[in-house]
């Protein structure tokens, strides 16, 4: 999009502003509306009908911090809005929920979607059928909606290996104690015009405790993305897995695996784990991928693992729904608000170790690993207050930088 004039750019984004409304205020049922607010847990941002249809704005403002030492001038300090998300939403509790929703800050499309749950629908539970853009289920970390992650920036591992959001069909059936998500992923290209190929993808999971502020998740999940390479012309297609060290302002990867022609397909693989008892959880994942070559070039292998620990100071469990640790504003199922158990809020601590090897024959990607340690302040269900402190360690060749990175985030969110 680089080749478009200003005002190019910006009626773009006016037209995919005016297709966001006019998608979802289309289907708005003709009802009285009625709600009622407060401060606290409730801003007026939506609508909710009588039969249960809510209706209402998808708003995700970030804006960050980030402070670097130790990294020899590397790494330049920077504050800026870190994600802009705007959009609507439509959903009523047990038959359907729809959401387009664009970033204005990175100029991409966020979640775009319409999803079923067929107990509503046709009267009998057979599985939640969603059409349109969204993440590809190989990454635990990386499927957490953006509002709702523990720390500042996703982990080393799931930056490089996690495939992100591509658009198709996705099924998922879900039970207290197994989920079971198949997509595929058949769309040329994905909404922002990148990305070409087809991915099928699945998950499963098990859950043999699941009570509010009691889980125990076990899950693995695997893909692979076929490059359409056909559509590249004669541009041989081209994979790069590469990570930022637990920052997201900087574009420095310290760990890159370059360009790597002549690329067929990326194979993914994960493996998680989640346990959370009141006010305490540990998750971990551990990823791995490869990159299958054409024209006699070597295949390429990499993998990571990241593991994690909070405590909640003031007694709240992190929540869990359908398969994920879930945006704390509601429960998924039913819309009932989640309120912390103080009025001034929730405090968080939390500590991570993540490491990622992009290592492979003649291939000197890097290394990397990091430690972060975090605390996180909810206020209410739409504020948020986030802090970091990531301690970063990186081999690439002859090359050792080992940055320390202070992070703060102010994030809105309803």
């Amino acid at each position: 999009m680089k080749w478009l004039h200003a005002g190019q750019r910006k009626g773009g984004i006016r037209a995919r502003f005016v297709m966001t409304v006019g998608v979802l205020a289309a289907a708005t049922p003709l009802a009285c509306l009625a709600d009622t607010y407060d401060l606290y847990s409730n801003w007026p941002t939506h609508v909710t009908a009588s039969d249960g249809t809510d209706f209402g704005l998808a708003v995700l403002y970030q804006y960050d911090v980030n402070r670097f030492s130790n990294d020899g001038g590397r790494l330049e300090d920077a504050a800026t809005n870190r994600r802009r998300y705007f959009g609507l939403y439509l959903r009523k509790p047990g038959v359907y929920d729809a959401i387009a929703q664009y970033d204005y800050q990175a100029k991409q499309w966020a979640d775009a979607f319409v999803r079923f749950r067929s107990g509503g629908v046709i009267g009998k539970d057979i599985g939640n059928v969603r059409f349109g853009y969204s993440k590809t289920p190989v990454g635990f970390e990386g499927v957490t909606s953006s509002s709702a992650t523990t720390f500042i920036e996703t982990a080393l591992p799931t930056q490089a290996i996690w495939e992100g959001r591509r658009a198709g069909v996705d099924w998922a059936w879900i039970r207290p104690h197994l989920i079971v998500n198949i997509g595929d992923y058949f769309w040329r290209k994905d909404f922002d015009g990148n990305n070409p190929g087809h991915t099928w993808a699945g998950r499963i999971a098990w859950v043999p405790v699941n009570r509010p502020g009691e889980v125990v998740h076990l899950g693995v999940s695997a893909s692979q993305e076929n490059l359409d390479w056909a559509s590249q012309g004669t541009v041989p297609p081209v994979a790069r897995l590469r990570a930022r060290p637990e920052d997201g302002l900087s574009p420095v990867r310290l760990v890159d695996s370059g360009n790597l022609a002549y690329s067929k397909s990326v194979e993914r693989q994960g493996f998680e784990g989640l346990w959370v008892d009141g006010p305490w959880s540990v998750q971990g994942e551990y990823l791995k991928a490869q990159v299958n070559r054409y024209q006699g070039r070597p295949n390429f292998q990499t993998d990571g693992y990241y593991l994690f620990a909070t405590w909640t100071l003031t007694g709240e469990s992190r929540y869990y729904s359908d398969g994920n640790v879930a945006d704390r504003r509601y429960n998924g199922r039913d819309l009932q608000a989640i309120r912390p158990a103080h009025p001034w809020g929730a405090v968080e601590l939390a500590i991570r170790y993540s490491e990622l090897d992009l290592n492979d024959g003649a291939i000197t990607g890097g290394k990397e690993h990091d430690w972060t340690a975090g605390a996180n302040w909810y206020i209410g269900e739409h504020l948020k207050f986030q802090a970091n402190y990531v301690w970063a360690f990186s081999d690439r060749g002859n090359l050792q930088v080992n940055p320390h990175i202070v992070e703060m985030r102010a994030q809105v969110y309803f």
